[in-house]
């Protein structure tokens, strides 16, 4: 590195002419030219501007060699950018599919395939690191694909049931209720999940020789979000059809039930056509096939796989079952969207 003195005045000067430039880039390099010329060690100009000691070396010399304009940030001229906004909307859109969509085998996206991608597309080719800040810029991220099954229904078809059940929410006559119905496995092998854990360390999470299930079978009243259920050992139509007794009592002086749930087979059964005509305040409303996110009880399910089932430390199901009883007394009300944590009950 050049050495270099400058009297305290010029010093000064220097400062003023980087502060009105308005470039914190700028005034940075003017910093470390003054400190180094004040006769300050370069380790201590680097503590102060919490830079590398580099930056402090090639901004001395440039200055020492051009004046002021060296310390003004040569990339401006160095022609016309890789990386622009026509480039961050090519890496957006090459997210939203796959590697085998462009001839290649792999199913999931690496930066150094991007980047070739990119390339074999007319963009100039950009490094690893310079294609990581790029999925960064347009707040790229990496997850779990959600597994989907396709609606069998056209999409006016789908629109038209969708349109009706939101009218009968939204419109729902003074003395009638409308609740949401889904139903949820509880499983003695927990359900894993992501958890803070410390450097070098994994956490163990016991599993049962042989795993024991029971269910629950909710529902979330559409205004009130009220949660109704009951639970039992088997997913069959004695289940769904203990709910609707519950329903019939708990909503003692609605006219009417409106009850909105998938298409599972329970639903439709012969033992639960029969009930149904013990109960004939209860109507049924079916979402199209294959639609669980249009059912606001899914988040309440979420949630509770979120905050009691996954990653459990219960031995046995009757504790684990204890734990999700208390879990759907706690959230009744429950606030669609929302997570209650049991521990602020």
């Amino acid at each position: 590195m050049e050495r270099i003195r400058l009297p305290r005045q010029r010093r000064r000067a220097l400062l003023t002419w980087a502060r009105k430039r308005k470039d914190s880039g700028l005034l940075l390099r003017a910093m470390a030219v003054a400190g180094v010329a004040a006769g300050r060690k370069v380790t201590e100009v680097c503590a102060q501007l919490a830079c590398a000691r580099s930056l402090v070396y090639r901004t001395v010399n440039r200055y020492v060699e051009d004046g002021r304009d060296g310390l003004w940030d040569a990339r401006a001229w160095n022609g016309r950018a890789k990386v622009d906004d026509a480039f961050h909307a090519a890496v957006r859109e090459l997210v939203a599919e796959t590697p085998q969509d462009h001839g290649y085998l792999r199913s999931t996206w690496t930066r150094e395939l991007l980047a070739i991608v990119m390339e074999r597309k007319g963009f100039a080719r950009v490094s690893v690191s310079t294609m990581g800040r790029v999925l960064v810029a347009i707040r790229a991220r990496r997850g779990r694909p959600k597994p989907i099954v396709q609606c069998p229904w056209s999409a006016r078809h789908k629109r038209r049931r969708l349109r009706q059940i939101r009218d009968l929410v939204e419109h729902c006559p003074s003395g009638e209720v409308v609740v949401y119905e889904d139903e949820v496995d509880i499983h003695l092998n927990p359900k894993l999940g992501a958890d803070w854990m410390n450097l070098g360390d994994q956490k163990l999470v016991m599993t049962p020789g042989q795993n024991a299930k029971a269910y629950v079978a909710g529902a979330l009243d559409a205004h009130t979000r009220e949660v109704t259920w009951v639970g039992g050992g088997q997913k069959n139509s004695g289940l769904f059809v203990e709910l609707l007794a519950e329903l019939d009592a708990h909503y003692a002086d609605a006219s009417l039930i409106h009850v909105v749930l998938d298409n599972y087979v329970i639903h439709k059964s012969v033992e639960t056509h029969r009930a149904l005509r013990e109960y004939p305040r209860i109507r049924l409303h079916f979402l199209p096939p294959y639609c669980p996110d249009h059912n606001p009880i899914e988040l309440l399910w979420l949630n509770l796989h979120t905050q009691v089932t996954r990653n459990h430390r219960y031995s046995d199901l009757v504790s684990l079952c204890a734990a999700v009883a208390h879990f759907l007394e706690a959230v009744s009300p429950w606030i669609a969207g929302r997570p209650l944590h049991l521990e602020a009950v």
